[in-house]
């Protein structure tokens, strides 16, 4: 044991270990506050839709030649997101189609680009990496350090200032609209901030497995809380330890960082689903 703690220590002594960590739990916390909110509004999956579409954002980017993507990715997915929230009132389009539509449509169109114009020796590593996280997490440049900092510190900022307005859009929308709340707007600051956690989840994850970070910590809490404050508290809380947890696991074994937090939330929620009963 005392091996164990050793390692650990000369492990958290390097600075690319801690920057990791810090970004791992930002863009948990960040996928959690917002990942309860699409679950009762039955929009869970569209993480997994967005995460499609930021990929096919970034194979544009690459046959570009663009050297910063997230000028083409972060606009992409944001666009894409007010769609998929609008149309989940559309009676032509339900949301669920809508998100299988542009996620497989997504995927498809950027994988078939990166194969068409790929300049690179390892095309299959480099979609696999995209699709399921790498350990570009571990190789984090201080500037990418800042821009998560940043964006996940707006985030926290925008949920917490209009928290009563989203509990008000996430429960009964019509009822808020009734009263006179914009509800149009509230849903326009979700659909951004949820493409925001998309873009900065990617590299952490992968395309495949952010869904995980955004569904699995708000199910856990709501199988033993039940009032909404409880249920996004507690949803940080697991969000967050799952990303610490996941991320000294991956370090200390060497396994993928996105596949070992998903695991992780996976245990947790089984472990809450015993504790609810």
């Amino acid at each position: 044991m005392s091996s164990f703690f050793e390692r650990l220590s000369e492990y958290m002594s390097y600075s690319f270990v801690v920057n990791a960590l810090i970004v791992g739990i930002l863009i948990s916390l960040c996928a959690s506050l917002l990942g309860v909110t699409l679950v009762l509004k039955r929009l869970s999956f569209i993480g997994d839709g967005l995460s499609h579409v930021a990929f096919g954002a970034m194979a544009i980017a690459a046959v570009v030649g663009m050297t910063n993507e997230m000028l083409i990715v972060l606009p992409v997915t944001i666009l894409c997101a007010i769609f998929l929230l609008r149309s989940s009132g559309n009676t032509k389009i339900k949301g669920d189609a809508a998100v299988a539509m542009f996620s497989v449509g997504a995927l498809a169109f950027g994988y078939l680009l990166m194969n068409i114009f790929s300049t690179s020796s390892n095309l299959s590593g480099d979609v696999c990496s995209t699709l399921f996280g790498s350990t570009s997490i571990l190789t984090l440049s201080s500037t990418d350090v800042i821009m998560c900092l940043g964006m996940s510190a707006v985030v926290m900022i925008l949920f917490v200032f209009f928290y009563n307005r989203i509990f008000n859009v996430t429960f009964d929308e019509n009822f808020a609209k009734a009263v006179g709340s914009n509800t149009g707007a509230y849903n326009l600051l979700i659909a951004v901030v949820i493409a925001v956690i998309i873009v900065l989840a990617m590299k952490l994850v992968g395309s495949l497995l952010i869904s995980a970070l955004v569904i699995f910590p708000a199910l856990s809490a709501m199988k033993v809380f039940k009032s909404f404050k409880s249920v996004t508290v507690c949803s940080g809380i697991i969000a967050v330890s799952a990303a610490v947890i996941g991320m000294l696991i991956s370090i200390m074994a060497g396994t993928p960082v996105g596949a070992t937090i998903v695991a992780v939330d996976v245990a947790v929620f089984a472990i809450f689903s015993i504790v609810g009963r």
